[in-house]
């Protein structure tokens, strides 16, 4: 018998699996109960911003965000690269689909806080993140 796939094209199919996970109450610092569509989306944009690229071996290098390197980096630098980086980040979930409204505020000298909005499959997201550097 001949098998019908030559090898070059898949013949597998890919489902798209459900956002239902364990719900984070950062309050009490907690993990307690199930959540899923944008509450599960929320919880994934403050877990890929809450984590330094490359630093944990627990996770994939695809996961996180690259801030580290720009402690010390003029404020006229960070700005621009907090945007990229922030977004190159995100957008390595496939549920994420866009980030945008990008705006930068400087409380403090050395600290940069951003808002920003992030449009996923079940809706979207506004989320902030702030930066020493």
């Amino acid at each position: 018998m001949i098998p019908k796939n030559d090898g070059l094209v898949p013949d597998m199919e890919y489902e798209e699996q459900p956002s239902h996970t364990f719900a984070m109450n950062m309050q009490k610092e907690e993990v307690k109960g199930y959540c899923d569509d944008l509450e599960a989306m929320r919880q994934a944009v403050f877990l890929i911003l809450s984590i330094e690229r490359y630093s944990c071996s627990l996770v994939s290098w695809n996961y996180g965000v690259e801030l580290e390197d720009l402690f010390g980096m003029p404020t006229t630098y960070c700005i621009p690269e907090i945007e990229r980086r922030i977004t190159e980040a995100l957008l390595q979930d496939d549920r994420i689909t866009k980030v945008y409204n990008f705006t930068f505020d400087v409380p403090k000298k050395g600290v940069i806080h951003t808002t920003f909005s992030v449009d996923t499959n079940v809706g979207t997201v506004d989320a902030e993140k702030e930066v020493t550097v």
